[in-house]
């Protein structure tokens, strides 16, 4: 029945005794901590059908968890991660001291709202993402399976249904003995994969056999690499016990999804230790680096108050009670470092986020974390995937060469006119090879060697339904049929087939069948197949046709892995070269006759090879290899990978920007070069340096060497090599790549680009930015410190763990030479202008202070400093988030603009010093100005410094403002507005009578231009004589 997926229960590890005398309390802390600490070691396993109980292995809890808090854990993760930052940990310590009578400066209201408004939006934001991570994972962990046994070890999954653990696959209900498998959330991958259910069990009369058998699956310890697996099955009850050999051909991957059949399988891994689990990594809390910047200023602001405070106890001569007059004083400054800092930040990213989401130019754009715009304007390396990113992955047949001929997209008609015409005729014995037996030996080649198979949806009244059904009534005919592959080349290549007269309608396990132009079936028997792998770069197939029993041995392969089999020729290598510069992919095409003879002794020896435990892989090799020698040359095809809109543009901004690209990719060497040169993310006069494959350090040491002696190349390395590079010569290897003007890495595992992202952290303090679509590239998006996803053809799993989603690669232009650039400039400008605002008011304290005996009185008291912060200022303020220097038609125009920011001069000590100086000027003009011009009361020197204190502040955002938009000026407006209207309300602190006297006026308007008008000229003759570029550009 269904049931939940049920695992054998955890036994609890036992600990190790004590002795019973515990000398050495620390010692046996020590190991307590160890043991608490120790990750479990993974284990080769020995899984018993229908038995669990005698797995000695103990299974982990199979359940989804991506959240990053629970009840418990969440209010005091929350308040952790806000308060490690110093700002925030800071204002809480002062709020708190607040609640000291002798420490109490005003109201407790000053302190404490800002405070708890920062926390509350920070919490509902926390907790929105939480409760939107915990449906997903209950969605996930609650999908029901039904089980076949009490005791759970055995599974069965439907067709369109998740896998839920790593299986064994014993079993499906496909007359075939196989089953396709969506890999698209596991690899990125789109194409199916073709999955083999083990003989043994297969071939059981009925269901219920399985479990009166006495059977186990040998299976090796957990591992990284989703591409391999070893493994037998054993059967016992039966005289001579059966041996099987397991691959990755018998796996079903837990996030694989079941797409024809039902299938049944035994449990082998579970939880933590499934593939797909070992290649993810936990995601982190992104900080941008702007955050981090500020975060040393507000430090330097601190150290600079708390001087400032022992300055003036100092200056008191330390009299009376001087440590709590010192606390005081600390608490009467801490308007330096002020709270609204992080309140206009958060508001501006959140700004920032709309801007983008609402840019009509980049539609579908997402910002899921709003918490690091900034972070798009400060980036120097962008690791990009490659298929379905850069590429759209939809193959198309270019190109067929067979030596003397080659025929391309205009001239396919001739070749179906050959092959309709070499099927019409009777085979006469042929003396010399024509061109048109040529090409009927070329395409019948194409047709039979691949991995493909056609797929027939039935549909019944319009409606489709399971493939399943009976193949009597299943027409074999063009309009319902779809061809699966592990590999879109090869249903490119059969699809051409098809187009010239050859197509492929049935397939199965031992068989498969033809139809040729006239109508007629053609049927071949499968005896062996030797599929692509990365070390072999070349797939082969053995088939015997059913009319004639020729027994003919087909391969079709890299040029690089073929040229050494195919016999001697003089075209091969030159039109390989050829078709690689126009970006074809080319895979070249041999075959071979076997007698019947060569064939037995052959299958003997590769069986025997099959079963072996050790060194499988080479035995096997071995014997293929002894095959493989002096084929006969048949063709070489070209086929193209088209690329996504606008990718050679998008990348030419990029690297003008100062961006290096790195394009990390899962695929082959060839295919990868072949994008990186016709997308051009290598530039056409730059020389490509190929690195060689190397496995031990003395290999990595001589190809580093010379990797050095050349200059201004692209590199290219496969994932092993990088593997033995990062082993013994990580940090030089880094160095290396990182002058080089490209890198492309193929044949990355997920985890490796992940790595290979922490590596460009830690050697160059730059910051990274991982873009990509498919499941495999979530690790690396989460690693960067910004992530952005392409919701693309292989699922929304990289575009949901990403912090920027987009809905084309092209789009990345725009988001960072636009939204990336003014996000960091306006967040500069916003941080350095509210840092201003409290250094100025700090100032004018301290100036009062020093004049009337070093009092640690406050100068402005109560709704003062609230409004100050707040209604008085903050309109004009934060309207600097609409600020532009340069049109965003310029920014795309001149993307050089783009490079200035990655030296972060925007926000600096140099630029914060400059602040620091204009506010002390600042502070020190509007005090002492009210105190040498006010006349009896020294209520008028509140009502005069504190209006020429606003007029100020409006004035200098005016001055910041490098492009004028409406609702800025409606800000000023308000502020002005609002400080006028409630001047009639603050009579507790100023006298309205003199408020409205002329001389009020002239004094106020005095102090204001004295503070100001030197800061205009400075700048009017800064930017006559040493311009900004932007300025330039925009004159």
């Amino acid at each position: 029945g269904q049931c939940g997926w049920d695992i054998p229960r955890n036994v609890k590890r036992s600990t190790p005794k004590m002795p019973s005398r515990i000398r050495n309390t620390t010692f046996c802390c020590e190991c307590l901590v160890h043991t608490c600490r120790r990750k479990k070691e993974l284990k080769v396993r020995t899984v018993w059908l229908g038995h669990p109980e005698k797995c000695e292995e103990k299974y982990p809890k199979n359940a989804i968890k991506n959240q990053k808090y629970n009840i418990v854990t969440f209010v005091p993760g929350v308040l952790y991660q806000q308060f490690k930052f110093f700002l925030n940990l800071y204002f809480l310590v002062v709020a708190c001291s607040q609640f000291v009578p002798s420490l109490k400066i005003g109201y407790l209201y000053t302190y404490w709202a800002p405070l708890g408004f920062v926390l509350a939006v920070t919490m509902v934001r926390e907790a929105v993402d939480e409760v939107r991570r915990c449906r997903r994972d209950k969605e996930m962990n609650s999908q029901l399976y039904s089980k076949l046994t009490v005791r759970g070890d055995h599974n069965k999954v439907r067709k369109n249904q998740r896998i839920p653990a790593d299986i064994i696959f014993l079993r499906t209900s496909e007359k075939t003995g196989s089953c396709f498998i969506r890999t698209d959330q596991l690899d990125g991958e789109t194409d199916w994969k073709l999955r083999i259910a083990v003989a043994c069990t297969q071939r059981l009369p009925a269901l219920g056999d399985l479990f009166s058998i006495s059977a186990y699956v040998y299976a090796q310890k957990p591992e990284l690499d989703i591409h391999s697996f070893e493994g037998n099955f054993t059967r016992e009850d039966c005289d001579p016990p059966i041996h099987e050999s397991l691959s990755i051909e018998n796996t079903l991957w837990a996030s694989t999804v079941v797409a024809s059949g039902t299938v049944i399988g035994v449990v082998i891994y579970t939880g933590k230790e499934m593939r797909s689990v070992l290649n993810t990594s936990q995601s982190k809390n992104k900080v941008g680096l702007l955050d981090l910047e500020l975060n040393r200023l507000t430090k330097a602001l601190f150290l600079a108050q708390v001087v400032l405070s022992v300055v003036m106890v100092a200056l008191q001569g330390f009299l009376g009670p001087w440590f709590r007059n010192l606390f005081r004083f600390v608490v009467l400054f801490s308007y330096i470092i002020p709270i609204s800092l992080r309140v206009n930040l958060d508001m501006g990213k959140s700004a920032y986020g709309w801007m983008i989401m609402k840019d009509e130019n980049i539609p579908g754009t997402v910002v899921r974390t709003s918490t690091i715009p900034e972070e798009l304007g400060r980036l120097v390396y962008l690791l990009t995937d490659k298929t379905g990113t850069l590429t759209q992955n939809e193959m198309v047949f270019k190109r067929l060469h067979l030596g003397t001929v080659s025929y391309g997209t205009d001239t396919m008609d001739e070749i179906q006119s050959h092959i309709i015409q070499s099927y019409a005729q009777t085979p006469a014995p042929k003396v010399r090879k024509s061109v048109s037996s040529r090409i009927h030996e070329a395409v019948k080649a194409i047709a039979l060697c691949h991995n493909v198979t056609p797929v027939y949806e039935s549909r019944v009244n319009g409606v489709s339904t399971e493939p399943e059904s009976t193949e009597a009534d299943q027409d074999f005919s063009d309009d319902n049929r779809t061809y699966q592959a592990s590999s879109p080349d090869e249903v490119a290549l059969v699809r051409w087939t098809e187009s010239v007269g050859l197509t492929l309608v049935n397939r199965d396990l031992t068989s498969l069948q033809l139809k040729t132009p006239a109508g007629h079936i053609l049927t071949y028997y499968i005896l062996q197949i030797f599929p692509f792998t990365s070390e072999s770069k070349r797939m082969g197939i053995i088939v015997r046709e059913e009319a004639t029993g020729d027994i003919t041995f087909y391969m079709k392969g890299a040029d690089v892995a073929m040229a050494s089999i195919v016999q001697y020729n003089d075209w091969l290598e030159e039109e390989c070269g050829n078709m690689a510069r126009e970006g074809l992919r080319t895979l070249v095409v041999a075959k071979k006759s076997l007698t019947e003879e060569q064939y037995q002794d052959f299958e003997s020896r590769y069986n025997q090879a099959k079963l072996s435990i050790h060194d499988r892989a080479l035995k096997v090799a071995a014997v293929v290899e002894s095959l493989e020698r002096e084929m006969e040359l048949l063709c070489l095809t070209g086929v193209e990978d088209q690329l996504q809109a606008d990718v050679r543009p998008t990348l030419e901004l990029l690297r003008n920007a100062g961006i290096k690209i790195w394009m990390l990719t899962g695929d082959k060497l060839e295919t990868a070069t072949c994008i990186a040169k016709s997308s051009h993310l290598v530039s056409r006069n730059q020389d490509i340096h190929v690195f060689r494959p190397v496995s031990n350090r003395g290999e990595a040491h001589l190809e580093l060497n010379s990797f050095r002696r050349k200059h201004d190349c692209a590199l290219v390395i496969s994932g092993d090599s990088l593997e033995v590079c990062l082993r013994y010569y990580e940090h030089e290897f880094v160095e290396l790549a990182c002058q080089c003007p490209a890198v492309v890495c193929c044949r990355c595992s997920p985890t490796q680009k992940a790595q290979i992202v922490r590596l460009l952290q830690q050697h160059t303090d730059n910051r990274t930015c991982a873009i990509g679509d498919g499941g495999n590239d979530v690790s690396m998006i989460q690693a960067a410190d910004c992530g952005i996803g392409i919701e693309g053809k292989e699922g929304k799993q990289a575009s949901l763990a990403a912090d920027f989603s987009i809905t084309q690669f092209k789009h990345i232009g725009r988001l960072l030479m636009v939204h990336g650039r003014n996000s960091y400039k306006r967040s500069a400008a916003l941080g350095q202008f509210v840092m201003h605002r409290g250094m100025i008011i700090s100032t004018m304290q301290a100036v009062f202070s020093s004049i009337f005996y070093f009092a640690s009185v406050p100068l402005y008291q109560g709704f003062l400093m609230v409004g100050y912060a707040t209604i008085y200022t903050m309109f004009p303020v934060f309207s600097l988030v609409l600020d532009q220097d340069v049109k965003p038609e310029m920014a795309l125009l001149y993307p050089e603009l783009y490079k200035d920011l990655t030296k972060g001069r925007s926000l600096s000590f140099k630029t914060f010093l400059i602040w620091v100086l204009i506010s002390v000027y600042q502070g020190g003009i509007l005090m002492y100005g009210a105190l040498v011009l006010f006349d009896q009361e020294f209520v008028h020197v509140l009502a005069i410094s504190f209006t020429a204190l606003i007029l100020t502040e409006l004035l200098m955002v005016a001055l910041m403002v490098r492009t004028w938009h409406w609702l800025m000026v409606v800000a000023e407006l308000i502020s002005l507005g609002c400080y006028l209207a409630s001047l009639a309300f603050l009579n507790e602190y100023f006298d309205l009578s003199f408020i409205t006297t002329r001389v009020f006026l002239w004094k106020v308007c005095v102090i204001t231009l004295v503070s100001c008008l030197p800061l205009y000229i400075i700048k009017y003759l800064k930017r006559k004589f040493s311009p900004p570029s932007y300025s330039k550009l925009s004159s």
